[in-house]
């Protein structure tokens, strides 16, 4: 298969429309925040119109209430993929969420997914405990865990509830693949002041867009306080735009800021973590579908 990996507005989603149409491929979203449905244009999925030319699979099914891990998302990305070869598809992966690829490329820790009867639970003390508190019990439970973060606690804390064992145990084990296959992996890399300067413009046309209305739809839905869609970029500036915290102004320029900071983690990632075949410079070469074809003989 097909891997197209970089940072956000680098130009991934443009170059695995332009290979799905030369090669007969189906898009396989492996963003973390696009697997949402409310809010397709603040994070930049793919339009009405692009899905009509080529197949797209894994953007919009999830409400805000639903929370996609990458264990989660790996098992669904190798349905996809195996359904993408039954049609006689090329599978091409696409997204910016480093560890989705990872997994899905090296394999996870078999670390058991967490029963949402014990989610509920694990999330209601957190929220009538507080943080640091919450994280200070919990310590006590779990001496192995050395992380602050409070989505890690949360899952660690579900594990130990669930399991008895510390998500280090699990850690621990050999890594699980859940498909075995050959890839292809692209990077697409920009200057970073160009990178900067795509980031700004594009979110600038986003305000000018849907992106408001499409907040304010999310927000009515009352999604619960640790739903991972509230942490797409940009959501919390319209927010404090639409209850007045911010000027349209202040909420652009934050965004972008914190769009930017994004950015230049995913890089930082991608840099160290990622081990590309081929780095995308400029998203029109021809060298990208020879290098795909090749692969492909």
């Amino acid at each position: 298969m097909i891997v197209i990996a970089g940072p956000t507005a680098s130009g991934k989603s443009g170059v695995a429309l332009e290979l799905a149409q030369r090669l007969g491929g189906r898009i396989i979203n492996a963003d973390s925040m696009q697997v949402y449905r409310d809010v397709p244009t603040l994070t930049a999925r793919p339009s009405p119109a692009e899905e009509k030319t080529a197949e797209h699979r894994l953007y919009g099914f999830l409400e805000p209430e639903e929370n996609c891990s990458a264990f989660k998302w790996v098992q669904l990305a190798a349905r996809e993929i195996e359904a993408a070869r039954t049609d006689g598809r090329i599978p091409i992966v696409v997204g910016g969420t480093g560890f989705y690829l990872q997994t899905l490329i090296k394999g996870i820790s078999p670390v058991p997914p967490a029963d949402e009867t014990v989610r509920r639970q694990v999330r209601r003390e957190f929220e009538e405990m507080g943080h640091e508190r919450f994280l200070a019990d919990f310590q006590k439970k779990d001496p192995s865990f050395s992380f602050t973060d409070p989505q890690r606690i949360l899952r660690a804390a579900e594990v130990l509830t669930q399991t008895g064992k510390s998500v280090t145990y699990w850690q621990s084990l050999p890594f699980k693949k859940e498909i075995e296959a050959d890839f292809l992996c692209f990077l697409t890399q920009l200057p970073r002041e160009e990178l900067y300067r795509r980031c700004d413009e594009r979110f600038e046309k986003m305000m000018c867009g849907s992106a408001v209305e499409e907040v304010r739809l999310l927000l009515a839905k009352n999604p619960p306080a640790d739903s991972l869609v509230l942490k797409a970029l940009g959501v919390f500036e319209i927010k404090a735009f639409l209850s007045a915290e911010m000027t349209r102004d202040q909420a652009i320029d934050h965004a972008c800021r914190m769009t930017r900071n994004y950015a230049k983690r995913q890089m930082t990632w991608f840099k160290h973590r990622f081990a590309p075949d081929y780095i995308i410079n400029d998203a029109k070469s021809p060298d990208i579908l020879t290098k795909a074809l090749h692969f492909l003989e």
